[in-house]
């Protein structure tokens, strides 16, 4: 590593940066001094690069599929060959076995190293702890603010939005489904992995797009207490749509849940799938109407270019649709009419701010006992606190409601979005 960064230090490169705010611009190789050209190859930074990826599955998980090919897209961008410079272990469990392949990277010759799941970043804690020229660069985590390791980082892209977009398309079948009388009660559901901040941040934002168009949807979450289950995931989605539910949203990873819908569409029932990661289409050819997808390759890219110059990366990095690293896959053939000019409209309002995903006047709550936030008599949310100083899972400092909005992924990158609103029920598994 000190080999590596001293050849960072003597090498020089024009490299344009990619800022989180900017629509992803490409970037390239910088081009060879032409004065010693022999000289300045020898310490091109570019092909000094060795960068290790560790996987919870493999490509046939959407989730992990996406990191792969943000990782991919990112490398070819900027030059970076993948093949010879990519290190990369898959189906890693988030256990010990993350710390080993953490080391085993680092001694590998891997200057920065990525981890694409939740449960990876205490074992990518341990490795940065021991090897301090490596970067560890945890996504989804949210340890590396407290860590004390300038060599720990977080980065996660603003899911929330895409979330809300495609409960934009949602809430448009919804509303053609009522128009038409094929139904009259506008209920979802809700395939979830976890209760985590990440799963409910994602399931609030997706019901607030729906009802941006149909106000009284309402939905119920079941979680599968996994990210990656076809089975599981489809029997909740069963599970789902024999108790009414007309549209299944998910978070989780595989396409357990659109095919489930897809059999039961085929039956004759008017049932819709929203996908997750990937474009469903291909499990859910009629059921499906699009995804929320994330485009890894704005994050990997940004944070490899500050990398390669020597820059300091961000301890969080996180951003969305303003910089593309967020969208919706393309829309199925069962969508609503005008579908299309909905997505649009709401695209626009996010850029331009005058959409605001969690508006506070769009939503209420319950009081909470924990303190972790304040509501008015009217059940509106006043105040909430957006991270966890103790680890017990509930919010006690960060002012996150911000011009009567909460602010998600600006305190940190991870989603702190942990309000239960009312309209959502979380089921019982058993």
């Amino acid at each position: 590593m000190k080999k590596f960064l001293a050849l960072l230090l003597a090498g020089t490169m024009a490299l344009s940066l990619a800022a989180c705010g900017s629509s992803g611009s490409s970037s390239s190789a910088p081009a060879a001094s032409s004065a010693g050209s022999s000289a300045s190859s020898a310490a091109d930074p570019i092909a000094e690069v060795k960068i290790g990826l560790i996987c919870v599955h493999d490509e046939n998980s959407g989730y992990d599929a996406a990191h792969i090919d943000g990782l991919k897209t990112a490398c070819s961008e900027l030059g970076i060959d993948f093949n010879s410079q990519v290190i990369m272990k898959t189906n890693i469990p988030e256990d010990e076995t993350c710390y080993d392949m953490a080391v085993e990277l680092a001694e590998a010759g891997c200057g920065i190293v990525f981890s694409d799941s939740y449960g990876h970043q205490t074992y990518m804690q341990q490795a940065a702890s021991e090897y301090e020229d490596v970067i560890y660069v945890a996504c989804t985590g949210d340890m590396a603010a407290n860590s004390g390791l300038s060599n720990l980082k977080n980065m996660f892209p603003y899911t929330y939005e895409s979330r809300y977009v495609s409960g934009v398309v949602a809430g448009m079948k919804l509303k053609e489904l009522m128009d038409a009388g094929k139904i009259t009660d506008p209920y979802v559901g809700y395939v979830g992995a976890f209760p985590y901040a990440e799963v409910v941040c994602g399931y609030t934002a997706f019901l607030l797009g729906i009802q941006s168009i149909v106000p009284e949807a309402h939905m119920d979450v079941q979680y599968t207490n996994s990210w990656y289950d076809p089975v599981a995931e489809g029997e909740v989605a069963n599970a789902l749509m024999a108790r009414g539910c007309v549209i299944i949203g998910q978070h989780a990873d595989s396409t357990g849940a659109p095919s489930a819908v897809q059999a039961v569409h085929a039956s004759g029932k008017e049932v819709y799938s929203v996908g997750y990661n990937i474009d469903m289409l291909s499990v859910a050819p009629d059921a499906a109407l699009t995804s929320a997808q994330n485009n890894w390759s704005v994050l990997y890219k940004a944070t490899l270019e500050k990398f390669i110059a020597g820059e300091e990366i961000p301890t969080d990095f996180a951003c969305g649709y303003a910089a593309n690293a967020v969208m919706i896959s393309a829309l199925g053939s069962s969508c609503a009419e005008g579908t299309q000019d909905a997505v649009d409209a709401a695209w626009a309002g996010i850029k331009d701010g005058s959409l605001k995903v969690f508006d506070t006047s769009t939503f209420t709550c319950q009081p909470t006992a924990d303190g972790s936030y304040q509501v008015d008599a009217d059940g509106h949310v006043t105040s909430a606190f957006g991270l966890d100083t103790n680890g017990d899972w509930v919010n006690d400092s960060g002012e996150a409601i911000v011009d009567g909005a909460f602010e998600e992924s600006v305190l940190r990158s991870a989603p702190y979005f942990a309000l239960r609103i009312d309209g959502i029920t979380e089921l019982n598994n058993n």
